[in-house]
């Protein structure tokens, strides 16, 4: 390891040799609002080289002294050309006006048109609110993480859910940020929505695999959106009402150009509707969520820049029947970030982070929470050392407070169940590159260190695999309980065929430090964040990728494939029969096993034009084996998919009509059903063989939308549009769970019944703006 430290420092330095004199340094923002621009191009002309501008819209481009033509440009923008005479440290500060016109707007943006063809990056999505705007979805709510899963290496969990898999991985293994504050449940209303409110976000990030080293703590994939941080020029309001949902946006300036805020909220009101049903049960349930997004910056001066965002969403399900059921889960985050710049090279962003959820289960008079809160710590550098040559660096630390689990019943019995709280200390340090030999080939790796640090107090019980206990210690306050650490290298390597073709490799190693342990057979589905302790390791992961990538007719059309193989290490699973609720020793109920995901992505799309959109197909295979379950034999996983296959396209009829259409396929979820049965005392009893062996069926549908903008007007203030959708067009009855019932009328005789979640859904929503 030290060799390879030794390797990375060398090419670092002897690529920098030769500096150049000045730097050109600055802001890209939006000319109308004030918004900082995420990965706007740079480009000068003469020297045939350029930059972009990093997650807060600074920039850096080194260039000798001389008179320069310099062209700013980005998607969905005009691009504007700035002349500079460079004979000292210049600082800019250049906005870009967005296009009227929308008829060849791009539905899933990269930074630069050929992007995807030179970029070291792979398995890189950006998006941005505008561009899926039309795209239709369950109840017709715009939502990032419903387009995600029309991506290869994406797929969706259960009917409308938001709870994604990529490449593989679980759930939990994808790291979700919203201004860089973790959320650990990223869906509203059972899943039908995501808590992300489009029009509070600026701009989303998805890497699939092989992310940048400046994010852990997970295996799959990281999701890194940003908010929106206010008008600066001046006061805008906007909003949406919809059939069961309606939100609401206010952004202005607090001093102009200078510091700015946006509020924005949301909320379901189907409860309202229920008080009027016939059935008194119906009257009785509440079903609603509501979430509120804020954030505020101020610039101090040229180098110095403050934000603070904050987001609260909540989720309420309950009835009052002989069976009462309650569910209320909700997130909190907040950050507070420093921007400094220390020289035109050399940029820091400071984040001081706090994030909690909480989850809560009812049934009868039985109540089951789960609470994980974090407080978070980080500094990330950005140096540009030449135009071809960008060093990253920095460090964060992370303290968890796990709640496991606590089982509570109203008046207080001697079922009731308290785990004790669980602490541990997350940290890691990093270091990243970026570097072009000549125009052929590109390189962007870096090694990230992370630790990990269980702590007391506690009385803590250690386990054989079995889940007998062998011996239990007595820890302090903040005493070491267990340590890991490691170090997690990754490295992407591009080589440009021509200007419409590269070839691209990576490498990645990844450690999970926290877990979340789902028993997808208990009725309340109760799942829990678990950190590793002395009994539960790290998990861990190495990916490997190809990929060939291909550009046709100027960019217009693009396409790529790219297989992938991925290596898993200490995995998790509850032991078959686990009593999940109301185990003293939880851990003793874990099995710990190992898996394998392969597959190849294709993926094709148009990008200009009144017809735009893209094709997808993902030919994967996902794999468990524990020793402990399917008699030690390899099972597939519960989402393991051989076939997923989706469409969209988006056709824009005029200036003021885009019509839109999404078709879905996929091969049915592994699942394990009943191999037969047997009677014990007149009591039947399901009899269960291998895991997963078993399909549902598979499943298909289509989605249809229209989009219809006011009339054109620029001295018109006031704007709106109608969007009117349909999910699942024809009706599909696509198994949201298949149930094994004994028959009424035969009690030898066991039936299948399926429940389906959605047959036709249409939705209309008006949207305003002034």
């Amino acid at each position: 390891m030290k060799n390879a430290i030794s390797f990375l420092l060398l090419l670092i330095t002897t690529s920098v040799v030769s500096q150049p004199k000045y730097t050109i340094s600055g802001y890209i923002k939006d000319a109308k609002t004030g918004e900082d621009l995420i990965g706007a191009t740079l480009f000068c002309k003469e020297l045939a080289t350029g930059t972009i501008s990093n997650a807060y819209g600074f920039f850096s481009l080194t260039v000798p002294g001389d008179k320069y033509q310099l062209q700013c440009s980005f998607i969905g923008y005009n691009s504007k050309v700035i002349p500079v005479e460079v004979n000292t440290n210049i600082t800019l500060k250049i906005e870009l006006s967005p296009k009227i016109s929308a008829i060849e707007e791009v539905v899933v943006s990269a930074v630069k048109e050929n992007d995807n063809v030179r970029s070291a990056k792979m398995g890189v999505v950006k998006l941005q609110p505008k561009a899926i705007s039309t795209i239709p979805v369950v109840f017709g709510e715009q939502d990032v993480l419903k387009t995600i899963q029309l991506l290869p290496g994406v797929k969706a969990g259960n009917e409308a859910s938001t709870g994604f898999h990529v490449r593989g991985g679980g759930a939990d293994q994808n790291l979700i940020l919203l201004d860089e504050a973790p959320v650990y449940n990223s869906g509203h209303l059972l899943g039908f929505f995501s808590v992300f409110n489009s029009d509070a976000i600026k701009d989303f990030t998805l890497y699939k695999g092989n992310f940048p080293a400046s994010y852990g703590g997970r295996l799959s994939s990281v999701l890194d959106i940003r908010m929106k941080e206010g008008n600066q020029k001046k006061t805008n309001v906007s909003g949406g009402i919809g059939l069961i949902s309606s939100r609401l946006t206010v952004e202005a300036p607090l001093i102009e150009d200078k510091s700015s805020f946006i509020i924005s909220g949301r909320r379901t009101y189907a409860d309202l509707f229920l008080k009027l049903a016939p059935e008194e049960e119906m009257k009785n349930t509440t079903i609603y969520f509501y979430d509120l997004n804020a954030k505020a910056n101020y610039k101090i001066n040229d180098n110095n820049r403050l934000y603070i965002s904050g987001y609260l969403g909540k989720d309420r399900y309950k009835t009052k029947q002989a069976t009462s059921t309650k569910i209320d889960f909700g997130n909190t985050t907040a950050s507070l970030r420093w921007n400094h710049v220390f020289n035109p090279k050399l940029f820091l962003n400071s984040t001081l982070i706090y994030s909690k959820y909480t989850n809560e289960t009812g049934v009868s008079n039985k109540n089951i929470s789960s609470t994980i809160k974090d407080f978070n710590l980080k500094g990330d550098f950005n140096y540009f050392l030449t135009p071809s040559n960008t060093l990253r660096f920095g460090l964060n630390m992370v303290h968890h407070t796990f709640r496991p689990g606590e089982v509570t019943s109203e008046g207080g019995s001697s079922g009731d169940l308290s785990y004790e709280d669980k602490k541990a200390i997350e940290s890691g340090v990093y270091l990243s590159h970026e570097l072009k030999y000549g125009n052929k080939l590109s390189f962007d790796y870096g090694l990230r260190y992370s630790m990990f640090t269980y702590l007391g107090p506690g009385k803590i019980s250690t386990f054989d695999e079995n889940g007998s206990e062998i011996e239990t210690k007595e820890y302090s306050k903040d005493e070491v309980i267990k340590n890991y650490y490691g170090f997690e290298p990754r490295i992407t390597a591009n080589f440009i065929l021509n200007t419409a073709n590269s070839v691209k490799a990576s490498y990645s190693r990844n450690r999970q430090y926290i877990h979340m342990v789902t028993n997808s057979t208990s009725a309340t589905n109760f799942d829990v964040w678990q950190p590793s302790t002395n009994n539960v390791k790290p998990e861990i992961a190495d990916q490997y990728a190809l990929g060939y990538f291909r550009n046709f007719k100027k960019n217009m059309y693009e396409a790529s494939i790219e297989g992938y193989y991925k290596n898993l290490r200490n995995q998790i699973e509850y032991r078959d029969g686990a009593d999940v609720l109301f185990s003293s020793a939880i851990e003793s109920e874990y099995v710990y096993g190992k898996g394998q995901a392969y597959g190849v992505e294709l993926f094709a799309r148009k990008n200009k034009g009144r017809l735009t959109g893209w094709l997808s197909y993902t030919l994967g295979r996902t794999e468990r084996k524990f020793n402990q379950i399917n008699n030690g034999n390899t099972f597939p996983a519960r989402y393991d998919r051989t076939h997923d296959f989706s469409v969209t396209g988006i056709y824009k009829l005029n200036e003021r009509i885009s019509l839109s259409a999404s078709w879905i396929y996929y091969t049915g979820n592994a699942t394990t059903y009943p191999s037969g049965k047997y009677t014990i005392e007149h009591i039947v009893t399901p009899f269960y063989t291998e895991r997963n062996s078993y399909r549902m069926p598979n499943y298909h549908r289509l989605d249809l939308g229209l989009t219809l903008e006011g009339k054109k007007n620029k001295n018109r203030k006031y704007q709106s549009s109608w969007n009117f959708s349909l999910y699942n067009a024809y009706g599909r009855q696509n198994p949201y769970m298949i149930q094994f019932k004994q028959d009424t009328n035969n009690k030898a005789r066991t039936i299948a019944e399926q429940t389906a979640m959605f047959s036709f859904v249409p939705s209309i929503t008006y949207n305003f703006k002034f």
